[in-house]
C-alpha cells in the first residue's frame, strides 16, 4: 500500500502528513515517569500510545532507523520527600537512590507487562546535569535568563512567541498552583532553571552555587543530547502542555536559536476511573501493579494485554473512562482471537490505513478483530493476523499444556461424546461447564469424511 502517515500536531492544531527530518533516523521523545512512586493507570496511557507509534515508525522506516528516547526523572522534590519518609536513617543521596531504583525497576516491569517495547535510550535526569548547566549558561548569555537570589530563572517576556503551544498569551498567564509569585521574579510567569539546595537536598556544583535543576530544563537537555536541537516528534500527556512542554520549547529554542524544538507535538487525553477523576482522595487511585497483581480493581487481577487493549479501544486524543466494564469488553474480544506466533508477513492494509490516520487505534482494533474472525476460519490468514496484532502490541499467545493435563482433558472430552451419543445431555453439559470453569473451551464440529461429531478444545486466555 502507498503509506502516508498523518499526525495531529498540538502546535498547529492540525492533522498533517508526517515528513521526517531524516528518514534514516526518525526521532521521538516522550516524557517518562518521575520515579517517586508506583506508576498509575494514567501513566500507562502515554507508555502504550507512544509504543504503538514507535512500532508503526519502525515498521515504516525500519527498526534501525527510529530512535525513541523516554526519560527517567530521578531528581524531584517529591522524590526527596519520599526518600526522607521511607529511609530516615540513611544519608539523603543513598535514600534517594533506594527510592528511585525501586520505583524505576517496578515501572519497567509494569510497562513490559503492558506489552511495551524498550525505548532506544532511556536517559536519567541525574546523568545529564552538565548538559543542563550548559543550556542554562547559553540562556543567560543570550539574554533569556537571569540570576536572582541564588536562582536562575527564564525570562518569559524575552521570548515573543512564548505560549505558542498552549495558546495562552503571556499577559493572561496568572500566578496559580503551578506558577509561584516571588518578589525576585521579573514577571509572574518566569520559571526556575536552577535552584539552590540545602544540606538536606540533593545538589550539584554549578556556576551559581550548589543546587539542582528545575523540572523543565531536564527534558530540554536530554532530548538535545540524544536526538538533537530539533527532532521529529515530542509526546506526552495532555496535562504536560502547560507549563512543562511550553517551557521546554522556550528553553530549547532560545538556547539554540531554532524555530522549533520538535516538528510535531502529540498529546494523549486524560484518564478517568469509573467515571471520576483519579485521585487518592477519591479512593480510586489505581496503579498498574495493582491491576496486574492484586484484586483491588473489579475483584480480580487483569492480564497486561487486556489492559493494553482497553486503552487502545479509545482514540489516544480522547478522554478515556477506565472501568471494569471496559476491561471485560477487551477480555471478551481477545478471547475470540486465534493464538499466533511471530510472523514476518505484511500486516492488514485496513488496519495500517487506520493507524496511518493519526493512530486511529479504534478503527485498527475493529479491523484486527474482523481479520481474527477470518483467520479462525481460514488458517492461511494467521501470519497476516500475527503481523497486524504485533503492530498494536496485542498478540494472543499460545498456551503450553503439559501432557498430563492434555490426557485428562482428552478423557473428559471422550466421556462427553459418549454422553451425547446416549442423549444424556445434562451430564454432557456438566462436563462442558466444569471444563469451562477451569479455562478449557470446547468446540464441537463434524468430521468432513464421516459426518460424525468431533470435539476439539483449547485453553482460554
Amino acid at each position: 500500500m502507498s503509506f502516508s502517515l498523518k499526525l495531529y500536531n498540538t502546535l498547529t492544531r492540525e492533522k498533517t502528513a508526517f515528513e521526517p527530518i531524516d528518514a534514516d533516523n526518525v526521532r521521538l521523545y516522550v516524557c517518562g515517569p518521575t520515579v517517586y512512586d508506583y506508576a498509575h493507570i494514567g501513566n500507562a496511557r502515554p507508555a502504550i500510545v507512544f509504543d504503538v507509534l514507535f512500532r508503526l515508525l519502525r515498521h515504516v522506516y525500519g527498526v534501525d532507523h527510529v530512535t525513541y528516547a523516554r526519560n527517567i526523572t530521578d531528581v524531584d522534590d517529591k522524590i526527596n520527600a519520599r526518600a526522607l519518609r521511607d529511609h530516615p536513617g540513611l544519608p539523603l543521596n543513598e535514600a534517594i537512590r533506594q527510592v528511585t531504583e525501586k520505583t524505576e525497576t517496578q515501572y519497567h516491569a509494569d510497562v513490559a507487562a503492558l506489552g511495551c517495547l524498550e525505548p532506544t535510550v532511556e536517559p536519567r535526569a541525574t546523568d545529564n546535569i552538565p548538559q543542563m548547566v550548559e543550556i542554562i549558561e547559553k540562556l543567560i548569555a543570550n539574554g533569556h535568563a537571569y540570576v536572582a537570589q541564588g536562582e536562575v530563572l527564564f525570562d518569559t517576556k524575552s521570548m515573543l512567541e512564548y505560549g505558542q503551544l498552549s495558546k495562552r498569551p503571556l499577559d493572561e498567564q496568572q500566578a496559580g498552583a503551578r506558577v509561584a509569585v516571588d518578589a525576585h521574579k521579573k514577571n509572574p510567569g518566569d520559571f526556575v532553571l536552577w535552584k539552590l539546595s540545602s544540606q538536606n537536598e540533593p545538589g550539584w556544583e554549578s556556576p551559581w552555587g550548589r543546587g539542582r535543576p528545575g523540572w523543565h530544563i531536564e527534558c530540554s537537555a536530554m532530548s538535545e543530547r540524544y536526538l538533537g536541537e530539533v527532532f521529529d516528534i515530542h509526546g506526552g500527556g495532555l496535562d504536560l502542555i502547560f507549563p512543562h512542554h511550553e517551557n521546554e520549547i522556550a528553553q530549547s529554542r532560545c538556547a539554540h536559536g531554532t524555530q522549533v524544538m520538535a516538528n510535531v507535538w502529540m498529546h494523549n487525553g486524560f484518564v478517568q476511573v469509573e467515571g471520576r477523576k483519579m485521585s487518592k482522595s477519591e479512593g480510586n487511585f489505581t496503579t498498574i501493579y495493582d491491576l496486574l497483581h492484586t484484586q483491588t480493581f473489579g475483584g480480580r487481577q487483569w492480564p497486561g494485554d487486556v489492559l493494553r487493549l482497553a486503552m487502545l479501544m479509545t482514540h489516544y486524543r480522547e478522554p478515556i473512562d477506565f472501568s471494569v466494564k471496559r476491561l471485560e469488553e477487551a477480555e471478551r474480544l481477545i478471547a475470540k482471537w486465534p493464538p499466533v506466533d511471530a510472523s514476518d508477513a505484511d500486516p492488514c492494509e485496513t488496519m495500517m490505513s487506520a493507524l496511518a490516520d493519526d493512530l486511529n487505534t479504534v478503527a485498527a482494533v475493529q479491523a484486527l478483530h474482523a481479520l481474527a474472525q477470518e483467520a479462525n476460519a481460514d488458517r492461511t490468514l494467521l501470519p497476516m493476523f500475527a503481523a497486524s496484532a504485533a503492530l498494536l502490541g496485542v498478540v494472543p499467545k499460545r498456551v503450553e499444556v503439559d501432557e498430563a493435563l492434555a490426557s485428562a482433558v482428552d478423557a473428559l472430552v471422550a466421556m462427553r461424546l459418549e454422553m451425547l451419543k446416549a442423549k444424556n445431555f445434562a451430564e454432557a453439559d456438566k462436563i462442558r461447564n466444569e471444563l469451562a470453569d477451569k479455562g478449557i473451551q470446547l468446540k464441537d464440529g463434524k468430521d468432513p469424511a464421516t459426518g460424525e461429531r468431533v470435539t476439539t478444545w483449547e485453553v482460554k486466555r
